[in-house]
């Protein structure tokens, strides 16, 4: 008996990776893209109602309860106060509401986006991007599903040093591609974001991973959208100061951000595989 449901949820499991992955990816995002702009209030009501269907979206927390568009739904920004980000000076702050995947020491150079699954945190960053002040360091893989919080946010008092935007694929980033496709973060639409922290100028780097229906990503400062069509430089060099919990950007769906440190920061108690964190929540410790 045992052996028949778990050979029908590994049977819903293909299901799901086959409807997700291996359909025209790209494609299926720039037309979702173009769908969540139409700004008709009748059809963003109905498509919002087909959502609520599928997922556990919860608008209570919205600043505003009617959206004239999918895409503004999506972005939307939430009431004063309802993310108090904590402001302990040796505390770093999750920068989004999420689901830690895979978490804790960085191997050198090696980490994993799954258990069995490795990749090498190079090829994630890009050849451009030096990376070794994480080595032997700490990460931290959070998931924001389609029914989450979007936006992003400054985890310390920082300045934003540098963006690289790396073109690629939109696979599914949910734990079901992830135990299937190696080094599926690598190969997806994603961008290196360098910070510089306040306190004890520690670096720290976020890296947004886009997936199928979202490869787009808003930044505040610098003023940039990218995306599949961006045809922009890939290395945008800036000097921007960022408050803790200050706003950075948004994803135009879900999507992941991973999180990464140098040696001496540590996990925050309760940090672990399946935990839910939202924006602002303590996710590392500074080094003493």
């Amino acid at each position: 008996m045992k052996a028949d449901a778990l050979r029908r949820i590994a049977q819903q499991k293909d299901l799901n990776f086959l409807l997700t992955n291996r359909v025209p990816r790209i494609a299926l995002t720039r037309l979702m893209g173009r769908f969540s702009r139409i700004e008709n209030r009748l059809l963003t009501r109905l498509s919002i109602g087909a959502w609520r269907l599928f997922t556990d979206l919860d608008l209570s927390e919205a600043k505003q309860q009617r959206f004239g568009s999918l895409h503004a739904c999506f972005t939307r920004e939430l009431r004063e106060g309802v993310r108090p980000v904590d402001p302990r000076p040796d505390v770093l702050a999750s920068p989004c509401d999420g689901i830690v995947g895979a978490c804790g020491e960085v191997a050198g150079t090696r980490l994993f986006q799954a258990k069995g699954f490795p990749y090498e945190m190079g090829e994630l960053f890009g050849p451009s991007q030096e990376h070794a002040a994480f080595h032997d360091g700490h990460y931290v893989t959070l998931r924001l599903t389609s029914a989450m919080y979007h936006r992003f946010h400054a985890p310390h008092d920082a300045r934003l040093e540098h963006v690289t935007y790396l073109s690629g694929d939109t696979w599914n980033v949910n734990p079901i591609a992830l135990e299937r496709v190696e080094r599926l973060f690598c190969r997806n639409e994603r961008a290196v974001l360098r910070l510089r922290l306040a306190h004890g100028g520690h670096p720290v780097a976020l890296v947004p991973v886009a997936a199928i229906l979202v490869a787009s990503l808003r930044l505040h400062a610098p003023d940039l959208r990218l995306h599949l069509k961006y045809r922009g430089p890939n290395e945008i060099a800036c000097d921007v100061p960022v408050a803790k919990g200050g706003e950075l950007g948004w994803f135009e769906h879900g999507s992941t951000i991973i999180v990464f440190t140098p040696r001496g920061f540590r996990l925050a108690p309760g940090i672990a595989s399946g935990q839910r964190i939202r924006m602002g929540e303590p996710l590392m410790l500074l080094p003493e």
